[in-house]
């Protein structure tokens, strides 16, 4: 089948239950198909599902963003199909505590090659795809680490401060090009069965609104991709009011 060049995609690179399921149903609400990527495609179903059901277009694929090959594939396959990738959000989390003294060469290597190589190659590979037109919009999400490492993270705050760099120099070379990059620093804990299963007492805090809504963050990434080119964010930090900065 060939793509429709009218019907723009936005591409969610780490499509989970929470942030980037939230990112993804907001993007088809605005008119696009959704792809959204996970490594295993069937956790991707009731986000399928969900997206479906409130009358939008969704896609599904299984794919390992640390993979050079796989990544372009996925791309090719995409503007093939379906149809022109206008926004990438690349959502990939690594979120992985161990003490320095204990942590290990292939542990850091990995959370370095989910976290930042693979913001990497789907960056890049968006960039191919949007340069040409003119336009796109590269959303890269960020954390706390991005901006400051804690003890017991090294191996991801060395990672998201790479793709903050990254962000950075690609939003200086693409903007020129009318491709909006920003990077989103998500400073705080997030509703999700994680938070409220591990960290109970920060979980009681919802009701105070003291945890991020991954509703609310979904909206901030809309908005970024609907700023007009004259007032172009390019770092954004969404954190509860209860949080320090």
């Amino acid at each position: 089948m060939a793509a429709d060049s009218s019907r723009p995609v936005a591409l969610v690179v780490g499509a989970g239950d929470a942030t980037g399921g939230a990112i993804a149903r907001r993007f088809a609400r605005g008119g696009y198909a959704v792809c959204a990527t996970r490594r295993n495609v069937e956790k991707l179903q009731p986000l399928l599902d969900r997206i479906r059901a409130e009358g939008g277009e969704a896609h599904g694929f299984a794919s390992d963003a640390r993979k050079e090959d796989e990544v372009a594939a996925l791309y090719e396959d995409i503007e093939a199909r379906i149809g022109p990738i206008e926004v990438l959000v690349f959502n990939i989390g690594a979120n992985v505590a161990s003490s320095i003294l204990e942590e290990t060469a292939r542990r850091y290597f990995k959370v370095w090659e989910m976290a930042c190589f693979a913001g990497f190659l789907n960056g890049r590979q968006a960039a191919r795809c949007m340069a040409p037109r003119g336009k796109g919009t590269i959303l890269f999400t960020g954390a706390t680490a991005s901006l400051r490492g804690s003890a017991s993270f090294a191996a991801f705050a060395g990672a998201k401060h790479a793709l903050r760099a990254l962000a950075q120099s690609m939003a200086r070379e693409l903007g020129p090009r009318g491709i909006h990059v920003a990077h989103v620093v998500i400073d705080g804990a997030i509703d999700t069965e994680f938070i409220r299963g591990n960290f109970p007492e920060r979980y009681a805090l919802k009701d105070q609104d003291g945890i991020l809504n991954p509703e609310h963050i979904a909206e901030s990434y809309w908005m970024l991709h609907t700023q007009p080119r004259d007032a172009w964010t390019h770092e954004l930090d969404l954190r509860p009011w209860i949080e320090k900065f």
